[in-house]
């Protein structure tokens, strides 16, 4: 029996079995989340007729793949969801290894200015993205970078919160003891990083990836300014399917149903090690 389970056995014992107003506060919060997604699916399965009836129909239609055909015919559709895989995969790697980087040399290594560098990267949280944005446009296009996906991967590689994130999850996860016996083995500061800090941070590390994915694949501001309309990302591709005059809630649903699916999956694959730090950090409180 590991550590964690034992810890959330006493925890569940010390709180006692939930009452019965629990499961139905967490019924109602799991209905409420899960609405939008079962509207959006039998919006796309039907026509726009089911917006005006009366009573709507329970049950999904027959024409989610049409709608999503006529979604592929409309917008490059494809090509929107590639760019969007290559710009939050890369974006969610490189920010989840830099932050864990920094997270653990503010951590737990000594080195002048650490303090003062540390409070100017919490600083720029307080700065919104908007004032940056023509600034950076003019360094893209300086570059040869506009219209291309670099504009969009390169100025989000690292992010502050993702460096506050990770030093505040490894200054309790990874002790100094530790640290120190691999230094006695003969570990170099890389070997440190990579077999001691990195399994001992991993489910902070998975959630900071769950949310800079889902950050970067929502991203629209930024995208919609810098890239061009033959080469967008899924965002900017549902924006045009309802930029005309009349709206087809049924279409635009279809796209929006296809654009979620990723995310699902992401947090598929990343929801147990997520399940893992929530639970981690409710041990230790």
């Amino acid at each position: 029996m590991t550590t964690l389970q034992t810890g959330l056995r006493k925890s569940v014992a010390t709180l006692g079995r939930p009452r019965k107003a629990t499961y139905v506060v967490l019924a109602i919060f799991v209905l409420g989340s899960l609405f939008p997604f079962y509207w959006s699916f039998l919006v796309a399965s039907r026509d726009n007729g089911v917006l005006t009836e009366r009573i709507p129909p329970f049950l999904p239609g027959g024409n989610f793949f049409a709608n999503a055909q006529r979604v592929f015919d409309s917008v490059p559709f494809w090509k929107a969801l590639a760019n969007s895989v290559i710009v939050s995969g890369t974006v969610t790697l490189t920010t989840v290894l830099f932050s864990s980087l920094a997270g653990f040399a503010f951590a737990k290594l000594r080195f002048r200015g650490k303090n003062g560098l540390f409070v100017f990267i919490v600083v720029t949280l307080a700065v919104p993205t908007q004032l940056g944005i023509i600034p950076l446009f003019i360094a893209m296009s300086e570059l040869g970078w506009a219209g291309h996906l670099e504009a969009v991967i390169v100025p989000n590689l690292v992010t502050a919160f993702g460096v506050f994130w990770m030093r505040q999850y490894t200054v309790d996860a990874l002790p100094y003891e530790l640290i120190e016996a691999a230094r006695v083995d003969g570990c170099s500061m890389i070997r440190i990083f990579w077999n001691v800090c990195m399994p001992a941070v991993r489910p902070a590390a998975a959630i900071l990836a769950m949310f800079t994915f889902m950050m970067s694949w929502n991203d629209f501001l930024w995208p919609l300014v810098v890239l061009d309309a033959g080469n967008p990302t899924v965002q900017v591709a549902l924006e045009k399917l309802q930029s005309g005059y009349y709206v087809d809630y049924s279409l635009v649903l279809a796209g929006t149903t296809l654009a979620t699916i990723p995310i699902l999956i992401v947090f598929v694959l990343l929801g147990r090690q997520i399940v893992a730090g929530i639970m981690q950090g409710a041990v230790k409180g």
